[in-house]
């Protein structure tokens, strides 16, 4: 018997993060107007929901799952389909799915759903710290936004916790163009313009003092 055999094709994919990025920082700040008063309704923050928030941040997650990054790819994705949800819920209390659905909404649900995601952000605000800074800072934004959309959907200290959540999202935006100017202006220059901040290397720092410790033993 002949041996078979087996050839494997590596298909190179380019860094999607400035894309994934550039759709969260979009659909923040124009939420985030919305929340503060600048803006109101919200016909034409739905658009921008669905397609910078979900669709750009899932197409970024799918690249990142490609490039075998973990962590890109599963907070990418979870916030593309965050923002989905999200979209689909102002579209039923608009009545877009018919009075049945509308009449029927309890908004608790939608604030344990913000403590769900809370639990996941702080999970990947852990993984987060082994990125760079950067990303670490929206990070911890992410976490406040989560914070006070929970408290304020179920009517706890609910006008503190809308500012937190509306003064957290713009912030989240600001830091996300900053993140978009990083990864595009550094991959363009070759070097670094716009610096993003190293990991935080405590456990790396721990691991070094152990070490020591061991060899002086």
């Amino acid at each position: 018997m002949s041996k078979q055999e087996v050839q494997s094709v590596m298909v190179k994919v380019a860094d999607p993060s400035a894309l994934g990025l550039f759709g969260l920082a979009m659909v923040t700040l124009v939420a985030s107007t919305q929340k503060m008063g600048v803006t109101t309704g919200l016909s034409y923050v739905i658009p921008w929901a669905i397609f910078l928030g979900a669709f750009a941040q899932l197409m970024a997650g799918v690249f990142d799952y490609k490039k075998d990054n973990l962590f890109g790819g599963t907070a990418f994705c979870a916030y593309g389909f965050f923002w989905l949800a999200v979209a689909s819920s102002w579209l039923i209390n608009l009545g877009v799915f018919g009075e049945t659905l509308k009449g029927a909404v309890d908004t608790h649900q939608l604030g344990y759903a913000f403590f769900g995601y809370l639990i996941f952000s702080v999970i990947m605000t852990v993984g987060a710290t082994q990125t760079n800074k950067v990303l670490l800072l929206d990070f911890i934004f992410i976490d406040l936004l989560f914070i006070g959309l929970g408290f304020s959907t179920l009517g706890i200290a609910e006008h503190t916790m809308h500012n937190l959540a509306a003064y957290s999202e713009l912030i989240i935006s600001f830091i996300s163009f900053y993140g978009v100017a990083a990864n595009v202006i550094n991959h363009m220059f070759k070097r670094v313009v716009l610096p993003v901040g190293k990991p935080v290397k405590f456990g790396a720092a721990k691991r070094a003092v152990l070490s020591e410790t061991g060899s002086k033993a």
